[in-house]
């Protein structure tokens, strides 16, 4: 919940707020409201339940709960760093959208990498990640940064290529701490080993 809590204050104070795009499903959901006029509220969902009912045959159901628990959570953390509408950034011009990009990366890559660290999900799009990670030995990080790539460069065909170049530099900042955070946790030990001693005999 914590992680989910700092996803959403980046997407709402720095993504929302400097008119940078968004990638995964998010990117996907936007696409299909340009395209098709579908509610992304309607098309998130639908993206995410095949993942999710994959994800209970793959990870069972304590797994799932807690991906739809993140999800719920950054819905609802969005919603209230909406509410609460703390900060408000009058310049959006260069420099200080290259800014907000690098930062943007940094804090929803953080916060991703808790939910993730955590064994939890923020929705399908990670699903996908974690399982084609495990298939293919590439990082989850990597993997978000290639998915994001593909979702923004079809975005273009409504986005702006500036905006798109600014999430594209986000996305990447992102996914490398998300990458950065999920492999700290592995450490190699090494047990010494140990020389089991013959007790003499003295009478033999």
């Amino acid at each position: 919940m914590l992680g989910t809590l700092i996803m959403a204050f980046g997407y709402y104070y720095l993504n929302e707020q400097f008119g940078l795009a968004e990638g995964g499903f998010v990117g996907l959901a936007l696409l299909g409201r340009y395209l098709f006029d579908i509610d992304p509220a309607i098309s998130m969902i639908v993206l995410d339940i095949p993942f999710f009912l994959i994800a209970l045959w793959w990870k069972g159901w304590r797994f799932v709960g807690q991906a739809v628990l993140a999800a719920a959570s950054l819905s609802l953390s969005y919603a209230m760093w909406d509410r609460l509408d703390l900060l408000t950034f009058d310049i959006q011009v260069w420099p200080a959208t290259l800014f907000a990009a690098i930062a943007s990366g940094i804090v929803t890559g953080y916060g991703l990498g808790l939910v993730l660290k955590s064994g939890g999900a923020t929705g399908g799009d990670d699903l996908f990640a974690l399982g084609l990670s495990k298939w293919t030995g590439v990082s989850v990080g990597t993997i978000l940064i290639i998915f994001d790539v593909i979702v923004l460069a079809i975005s273009l065909i409504y986005l702006p290529l500036s905006n798109a170049l600014y999430t594209l530099l986000a996305v990447s900042i992102a996914g490398r701490v998300v990458t950065k955070m999920l492999t700290d946790d592995v450490v190699e030990i090494t047990v010494p080993s140990v020389t089991k001693l013959k007790t003499k005999n003295d009478l033999a």
